[in-house]
């Protein structure tokens, strides 16, 4: 299906041209909106939760990532702070999910809270690295993981369409995490992010 990787390719692109365009990455998105698009009120549940503003000032930023998989739109947007030196931390992430209906509200919860950990640890540090021919990161004791202290703060609101809509809530959430926090780190910095993880970029400011 490939959602997680073309949401990162896609959301950037639509940043990138919001941004040739002088407009708000927002504003921008819900302009190629029909009025009933099934993603329009999943973006707008978010960005209204997270206080949605594209001018925060230097070296803090918002970014938006919007996906759908499994019959699930999930929108977020990511707060993310980066330091002159750039030591990048991602503050809070504000996550609207249309499923269509749910049993167990606390499900959905937990899982898009799974989902951004997971994200952010493959957007941070999930890169394969190949030597004489062979992948270094062989087992977890190679691989680095996101740890606790670097969590962000998480809102999850369920913005549902209900009707006969039964959407998956196991992966939905994990494709627009990398989108978002890379848009983000541009809304700080003013530098592009066109490839993962972001451990691998220079994020200095000058």
């Amino acid at each position: 299906m490939g959602a997680s990787q073309n949401a990162f390719a896609v959301e950037g692109f639509i940043d990138e041209m919001a941004y040739a365009a002088g407009a708000d990455p927002l504003e921008y998105r819900l302009s190629l909106m029909p009025e009933d698009s099934h993603f329009r009120h999943v973006l707008e549940a978010a960005a209204r939760e997270a206080g949605w503003s594209s001018d925060l000032g230097r070296g803090e930023g918002m970014g938006i990532g919007l996906a759908e998989a499994f019959g699930t739109v999930v929108a977020q947007v990511a707060l993310v702070t980066v330091s002159r030196r750039g030591q990048l931390r991602v503050e809070k992430i504000d996550c609207a999910i249309d499923c269509g209906n749910v049993i167990n509200p606390l499900t959905v919860t937990m899982q898009m809270e799974s989902c951004i950990a997971y994200g952010l640890t493959a957007a941070l540090y999930g890169d394969v690295t190949i030597k004489n021919g062979r992948v270094i990161e062989e087992n977890f004791d190679k691989n680095l993981m996101l740890r606790i202290n670097e969590m962000p703060e998480i809102k999850v609101t369920l913005a549902l369409s209900g009707g006969d809509k039964w959407g998956g809530v196991g992966e939905p959430g994990l494709p627009p995490v990398a989108p978002a926090v890379s848009n983000a780190i541009f809304a700080a910095t003013g530098k592009r992010v066109r490839r993962l993880p972001l451990r691998n970029h220079d994020l200095a400011r000058g």
